[in-house]
């Protein structure tokens, strides 16, 4: 569908509702709230059946808390009684289809759905009996219409939110494979340069245009038109790139046939477009690009930008596996008092020694983000709770021990509040962030130098 606003969606979804008289609409609403537990029922008993749909929905919370989700959906479809209360219902749409897309449910599994509550309502429609037929039509078409525009907007909001998934994911595969970024960068220099020099040796010894290795088909040009433009999404150079490999390989190396006279001025040219991408090259890896935009610059940590990718690989990693996994949310106690006491010099020097010393608190395969601030995460692999509750407290104690090294040879001591959450099989990794914000939360306001462990 298209990218349509709010304000259009509004219209609309109102647009809709007026096809129908208000007696219609207040029935299908009273109808729909008196029945929606029948429904939300059947919703899951059906979806159930289905091997990929109980992947995201035997779990037992999602099952307790969803069906009453669906219960007040399947009502509020029809409760909007105003423009403001629309937004609200098209804004709810969205945000379920981006959740979709964060838990990687697949569409047709949402569609499936969607069929079995219209079909649910009409056979109860035809059990009252108590509606005339032209009305029990009319209350069908008004629900399946509804319930087809809410699942517009879920599938927009889903493709949206899924293809950002992707590109992070690949720029986070990109950033996997290339930790160095500064070799990255004379491997895909060198790998431009053979293209070119093949170029020129195929061109001295007479092979005809068609035969010229196209640079989108050699190394550097797969890794561009896969990896880097992913990578660098939305800069300027990489649009530049993307357009002089084009011009290379459609317009510039057919006019060797066309006009051998000018060979040597079309080399020329052609080592003229291969300079632009070098220096746009260059220009990428050496700005903040996705590339190194995956490291906090300051304690050289993780940021969020690959949070969600970690979070999500690794929950579909130990629902496939069967392995535990834990989140340890750490704050480091009143650390604007450190700014305010002793300058953020002080407080920059605070951070990066205690980045340090949480890599020397983890291990190969943990991963360690810096989230903003004094704001740090840990995610320990095949670690359940309990072990990750000891590791928290060793980190705890560790902090406390430590002698943090400020400006002018001064020192102090910090402590730290630690939030504990391990993975307890919920599809959706926020839900494991929420229960260990909270558990940080409780830390902190508790008096703070403390574990505490999500229940």
């Amino acid at each position: 569908m298209p990218r349509l606003s709010m304000e259009q969606l509004s219209v609309e979804w109102a647009a809709l509702n007026q096809k129908f008289p208000a007696q219609v609409r207040q029935f299908v609403l009273e109808f729909c709230c008196e029945h929606s537990l029948d429904l939300a029922q059947h919703f899951y008993s059906e979806m159930l059946q289905d091997p990929a749909a109980s992947l995201f929905l035997s779990h037992d919370q999602v099952h307790s808390r969803l069906q009453g989700s669906m219960q007040r959906w399947i009502a509020g479809l029809f409760a909007a009684s105003d423009d403001e209360a629309l937004q609200r219902l098209i804004a709810e749409q969205k945000k379920i289809g981006e959740v979709h897309a964060r838990i990687d449910v697949p569409v047709h599994l949402v569609l499936r759905g969607a069929r079995c509550l219209k079909d649910r309502f009409v056979e109860l429609l035809d059990q009252a009996g108590t509606q005339a037929e032209g009305q029990r039509l009319a209350a069908a078409r008004l629900l399946s219409d509804t319930i087809d525009l809410a699942m517009e907007i879920m599938s927009h909001a889903y493709s949206v939110s899924h293809d950002r998934n992707s590109r992070t994911e690949e720029a986070y595969r990109l950033f996997a494979m290339t930790q160095n970024i500064a070799s990255e960068k004379e491997r895909q220099r060198a790998a431009l340069l053979d293209w070119e020099n093949q170029l020129m040796f195929d061109q001295a010894v007479g092979l005809q245009a068609a035969q010229l290795p196209r640079i989108h088909a050699s190394e550097f040009g797969l890794w561009f038109r896969h990896k880097g433009i992913h990578a660098f999404e939305g800069t300027a150079e990489a649009t530049t790139i993307m357009e002089i490999m084009e011009q290379v390989d459609d317009t510039l190396l057919p006019l060797f046939d066309e006009q051998p006279e000018q060979k040597v001025q079309r080399l020329r040219e052609l080592r003229d477009r291969v300079k632009v991408i070098r220096f746009s090259l260059d220009h990428l890896f050496e700005q903040n690009n996705a590339l190194e935009a995956g490291r906090d610059v300051l304690t050289r940590l993780l940021n969020r930008k690959f949070l969600s990718v970690v979070l999500t690989k690794q929950v579909s990693y130990a629902r496939d596996k069967g392995t535990p996994f834990a989140v340890l949310a750490v704050d480091i106690d009143h650390f604007k008092t450190i700014n305010d006491s002793h300058g953020h010099e002080a407080g920059d020097r605070v951070l990066q020694q205690f980045a340090t010393l949480l890599i020397n608190s983890s291990r190969a395969g943990d991963y360690l983000f810096r989230l903003g601030g004094e704001e740090f995460l840990m995610l320990l692999v095949d670690t359940g709770a309990d072990g990750a509750r000891r590791a928290a407290e060793k980190l705890r104690q560790n902090v406390a021990r430590e002698v943090f090294r400020l400006p002018q040879e001064q020192s102090l001591n910090v402590t730290v509040s630690i939030g504990v959450a391990g993975f307890d099989g919920h599809p959706d990794y926020q839900q494991l962030m929420r229960r260990a914000d909270e558990a940080l939360y409780q830390a902190k306001h508790s008096g703070r130098n403390r574990v505490v462990v999500a229940q």
